[in-house]
C-alpha cells in the first residue's frame, strides 16, 4: 500500500484575453519548443482575421471548427470466439 497521497488533478488555465479554456488548449497544441508567447500571437492573429472577415464572435467559429473536425466514430478492439482480435467501429 502506498503511503503517498494522491495527486490533485490540475484544471486547464484560461488564456489572458478571452478567458477561455478552449483557446488555451489550442495554444498548447500550437506550442513548439516552449514558445508559448509565439503560439498566443499566432492564435490571436488568426482570431482577429476571422473577426474581420466574418464579423461574428470568433470563439464560436473556433468551437464549431473543432466540433466539425473531431471524429464521430471511434475504434474499439473486440475478441471473437476463436481468439483473434478485430477492431470494431463504435459511435462516440
Amino acid at each position: 500500500m502506498s503511503r503517498r497521497g494522491t495527486a490533485e488533478k490540475k484544471t486547464a488555465k484560461s488564456d489572458p484575453i478571452f478567458r477561455n479554456r478552449l483557446v488555451n488548449m489550442v495554444v498548447n497544441r500550437i506550442l513548439k519548443d516552449g514558445k508559448k508567447s509565439l503560439a498566443y500571437q499566432i492564435l490571436y492573429r488568426a482570431v482577429k482575421k476571422i473577426q474581420q472577415k466574418i464579423e461574428t464572435n470568433p470563439l464560436l467559429v473556433l468551437r464549431q471548427a473543432i466540433r466539425r473536425v473531431t471524429p464521430n466514430i471511434g475504434v474499439k478492439t473486440r475478441r471473437n470466439k476463436k481468439g483473434s482480435t478485430r477492431k470494431v467501429p463504435i459511435e462516440i
